[in-house]
């Protein structure tokens, strides 16, 4: 952080930086008022001048950041939220709560000394007089749990997406990713909301509370010309910038490529330095499971369509498995679908949440009893959703078994949710082990559990096999599920097939890819007024671009139109919202600009009460670089390369989004995907409507231009060879 000249207004973040020289080292801790020296006494220190700079800046530093909580120590307002940490008095420790869902404990297997750097990089956040208090408990929450959260400092404020006015902020765009992450760590949305996390078993928000609270600090201060940088969950900082530039900036998970395996990750995550944000956990983007119910929805029914040549699926049965996070919405999809959905899930937590918010309409622990239900449902030609508690293993052994002994095959199209990206630390369990001998395993035992997470991998694609050969359609969903069993030696390989290609397709290959290629992917947005009736009007403005732009289009595309509007209609009666007032649907870069400026219009015009962020999965035609899952149905050898993904990020940036993120990981796990996504703040301005038209064209157009160019180049291939 050396600079020459005349030095920027900067706010500086709460980090600690080592200085290597010839005169010794010099410890630099922003959060301390004073400076460690370790120098060669015979010799003059050449940073004197840098480290009375430093102390200058911790002393703005301590003024500007660390104020106060009320001497009550309540956490009770957005405005205490906004204060910065609460320091004095320390807010109590309670620890974790015992009522709510909880992260696996990890297991970095970090050495005495990574432990002691962990530590140190978790107190940089607190001046030295707080250091012997929260070193006892931070150390204590590293050896039991295998991170530091920092759970003292678990707000009491109930999280959850408040009104954008409610936010004490000096500029909307910074209310708005304020109400988005708070929409991140509700409950009601949140997989693992002490952890920070949001979905996908280890998809992140920040890495410890501590940043949560320094965040919503910067936010809350931040002008129209300050840019907030976050280094995976650790916020650097606010930078001058232009009004057109993004108010935040996210990398998350940006480890050099040689050092980015699945271990180093453990290591770095433990030691407070790297962060696997998922996809929108770590983008401020999630907007709970409707998101996925939707995709879900679309990918059965497009599925339908082409192995069992029909859209109508009264009668058929989907068997699937995870009711977690994302894969939550399976239940519900099957239903809006018409199918017979069994979702297996091993976790009762889960099954009780999906069940009570009415996505799951019924639960059986006793597999006679779930044959039963399937054959009753599929003779009934009803549309159900049946929760299976118990591990997907057992559930597709039994299914072929009835097939066996009967010949009756009760199961027409399958999947496989679970969160494979992170098989070894929660994200799947052993049919071998009950649930909680699975957890405790995992902790005691890490290759133990290893082996017998491949042991059982092997046997639930042995089962899947043998129905497939019957006639039941399988397809893997993007969880690195065929990836990870080919890791465990299970028979998935696909004999002459490239790099990306399996036994199974996966969905983007067989059912998304020609939809992602007509430039169709989830765009979402969300009201930030919190208003049901704004949601409504923004629906309705929706449904009437997409019914004008249908009238234009070609059959394919009318039928994806045709889709999408049904589905906007019928979203309120599913009750698709939880946490936020969003609403999510699949279009093309055409649709995607018409909205947006239609929605912009009616906000200009008071039809719609307050702002809306527009927003998408970074599940997208251009978002996302994955070989096994968005970008496997590219065949030009490209599909293990980034540039799409990187490229998108910094095109939107430049465009005119309100924040940007670029993500290590996601989906199928860390190493194996770089995916990116946004924030755009709709406010009936004229130039949010020019910042929406520029970032979306390009937002689509880039990846659409990819997938002509290799169609373009496999074209040629075939006409040539």
């Amino acid at each position: 952080m050396r600079r020459e000249g005349k030095t920027s207004k900067l706010t500086y973040a709460v980090i600690g930086r080592r200085l290597e020289g010839q005169q010794g080292s010099v410890h630099i801790n922003l959060c301390n008022s004073s400076c460690e020296l370790q120098t060669n006494p015979e010799r003059t220190c050449k940073y004197k001048p840098l480290i009375q700079r430093y102390i200058l800046h911790v002393y703005l530093l301590f003024s500007y950041l660390y104020i106060s909580s009320v001497n009550t120590g309540v956490m009770s307002s957005l405005k205490e939220v906004c204060a910065g940490l609460p320091l004095d008095p320390l807010p109590p420790n309670r620890g974790r709560d015992p009522s709510i869902p909880h992260a696996p404990v990890r297991t970095p297997n970090l050495t005495p000394a990574e432990e002691r750097l962990a530590l140190r990089n978790a107190l940089r956040y607190f001046p030295p007089n707080l250091h012997a208090t929260l070193a006892t408990e931070f150390a204590q929450e590293l050896r039991q749990y295998g991170h530091i959260y920092m759970y003292r400092f678990y707000p009491t404020l109930r999280m959850r997406a408040y009104p954008i006015d409610q936010y004490p902020c000096r500029t909307r765009q910074a209310a708005s990713i304020m109400l988005m992450i708070m929409n991140n760590l509700d409950p009601a949305v949140a997989q693992f909301p002490q952890e920070l996390v949001t979905y996908g078993g280890n998809g992140q928000v920040f890495s410890n509370w501590a940043q949560f609270w320094l965040v919503f600090h910067y936010l809350s201060t931040m002008t129209e010309e300050q840019t907030l940088v976050m280094y995976s969950g650790h916020p650097l900082g606010l930078f001058p910038s232009l009004p057109s530039s993004p108010r935040c900036v996210i990398t998350n998970g940006m480890v050099i490529p040689n050092y980015s395996s699945r271990e180093e990750y453990e290591k770095m995550f433990a030691m407070g330095i790297t962060m696997y944000g998922q996809m929108t956990a770590g983008s401020y983007c999630y907007i709970g499971p409707q998101g996925i119910v939707h995709g879900t929805m679309l990918t059965v029914l497009n599925a339908g369509r082409r192995y069992l040549g029909s859209g109508d699926l009264r009668g058929r049965v989907f068997v699937t498995s995870g009711l977690g996070g994302m894969s939550g919405a399976q239940a519900k999809a099957a239903v809006i679908a018409g199918c017979v959905g069994v979702i297996a899930e091993v976790d009762e937590a889960p099954l009780k949440k999906r069940h009570e918010q009415g996505w799951l309409m019924e639960i059986t622990s006793d597999l006679s009893h779930c044959i039963q239900r399937i054959r009753e449902a599929r003779k009934a030609k009803m549309a159900l959703s049946l929760g299976y508690h118990g591990n997907i293993v057992d559930l597709w052994e039994c299914l072929y078994q009835e097939y066996k002994k009967t010949g009756e095959l009760l199961v027409d199209l399958g999947s496989d949710q679970t969160s494979l990206h992170n098989p070894f630390s929660g994200g799947y369990y052993p049919v071998q082990l009950a649930f909680r001998q699975a957890n405790q395993l995992m902790n005691t035992d890490p290759e133990r559990f290893k082996t017998l997470v491949h042991e059982s991998l092997r046997r639930q694609v042995a089962a899947i096999n043998k129905l497939s050969d019957a006639g039941m359609f399988f397809w893997d969903y993007g969880n690195a599920f065929l990836l990870e069993a080919q890791r465990a030696g299970a028979e998935v390989e696909k004999k002459g097939g490239g790099a990306t290609e399996f036994k199974y397709p996966s969905y983007v290959q067989h059912i998304m890819g020609d939809i992602f290629s007509l430039g169709f992917g989830p765009f979402r947005w969300v009201c930030t007024s919190g208003d049901p009736a704004d949601l409504a009007e923004t629906d309705a403005i929706a449904t009437a671009v997409l019914e004008e732009i249908s009238s234009t289009v070609t059959e394919q595309v009318r039928q994806q139109y045709n889709d999408n509007i049904c589905w906007i209609r019928e979203a309120g009666k599913h009750k698709m919202v939880v946490g936020s007032q969003a609403r999510i649907l699949y279009s093309d870069q055409r649709g995607r600009v018409s909205i947006a400026l239609a929605i912009n219009q009616a906000i200009a015009k008071g039809r719609v009460s307050a702002p809306v962020v527009i927003s998408r999965d970074h599940h997208d035609v251009s978002g996302t670089d994955s070989p096994f899952r968005e970008t496997s149905n590219v065949y030009d050898g490209s599909a293990f390369c980034a540039d799409m993904a990187v490229q998108n990020f910094v095109g939107d940036a430049f465009r005119g989004a309100t924040w940007v993120a670029l993500h290590n990981g996601g989906g199928v796990g860390w190493g194996e995907v770089i995916n990116g996504g946004f924030g755009l703040v709709l406010d009936g301005s004229e130039d949010a409507g020019q910042r929406a038209k520029l970032m979306l064209n390009w937002d689509v157009s880039n990846g659409v231009s990819i997938f002509i160019c290799v169609f373009i180049y496999i074209h040629l291939l075939y006409c040539y060879i």
